[in-house]
C-alpha cells in the first residue's frame, strides 16, 4: 500500500511534465484549421468603402485569391502591407477582410463607419494598398466561422471557393516563398 501511495504522485508528476514538455516544442503559429478543404462559409457582407455593395462567396469565385484578415489597429498587419502590395503588383489577387475590434466603452472604442473608412484610406495610402477591395466584417461572424483568432491571418481560396490554406501571422518574403506561394501557385495554375 505504501508503494502505491508513492507511485501515484510520481505518475501524475511525470504525466504533467510530459504534457508541458510537448508544448515547449510545438509551434504556436501552426494549428489545424477546420476550414481547410471546405467552401468559404456563407456570408453577405458590405464592402468597407462602398457599404451599399454586398459581397457573397459566389461573387468571389472564378480566381484563386488570398483572403487577408486585418485591421489598422494591428501593428503586424500594418507591417505586412508593403510586401503584400508587391505581391499584388506581381498578379496575386488579395481581398481584405477587415476585422473590427469589438465596441468597448472601457477603452473608448466605438464603431463609426466614416472614421473607419478615413483611417483605412490613410493607412493604405501610407503603407501600400494590396487589396482589390475590403469586406467589412463588423460583427466578426465570418471571421468566427473561418476560425480566426486574431489578425493578421490569411486564407488561400481556390477558384471554386474552397479554402486551401490558413496561415496565422504576417506574410513576409520567407513565409510567402516557403509556405504560401507553392500552395497559391498550385491552385492558381488549375484555373
Amino acid at each position: 500500500m505504501r508503494k502505491l501511495v508513492f507511485y501515484v504522485p510520481l505518475t501524475l508528476f511525470l504525466g504533467l511534465s510530459l504534457f508541458l514538455l510537448s508544448g515547449l516544442f510545438s509551434d504556436p503559429m501552426e494549428r489545424s484549421s477546420v476550414t481547410i478543404n471546405r467552401p468559404l462559409p456563407d456570408f453577405r457582407l458590405p464592402d468597407l468603402m462602398q457599404p451599399e455593395h454586398f459581397w457573397t462567396p459566389e461573387q468571389l469565385r472564378g480566381e484563386t485569391f488570398l483572403l487577408n484578415v486585418w485591421g489598422t489597429w494591428c501593428p503586424t498587419c500594418n507591417a505586412e502591407l508593403a510586401y503584400m502590395t508587391e505581391l499584388r503588383q506581381q498578379g496575386v489577387r488579395i481581398i481584405g477582410l477587415y476585422y473590427v475590434l469589438p465596441d468597448d466603452p472601457m477603452f473608448g472604442q466605438r464603431f463609426d463607419l466614416a472614421e473607419l473608412q478615413a483611417d483605412v484610406s490613410s493607412k493604405l495610402a501610407q503603407r501600400g494598398d494590396p487589396y482589390q477591395f475590403n469586406i467589412l466584417d463588423a460583427q466578426r461572424r465570418l471571421s468566427l466561422d473561418l476560425g480566426v483568432s486574431g489578425a493578421p491571418e490569411t486564407f488561400i481560396v481556390d477558384a471554386e471557393g474552397i479554402v486551401r490554406e490558413h496561415h496565422i501571422g504576417d506574410i513576409n518574403p520567407q513565409v510567402w516563398r516557403t509556405k504560401l506561394a507553392p500552395i497559391y501557385q498550385q491552385w492558381a495554375g488549375q484555373q
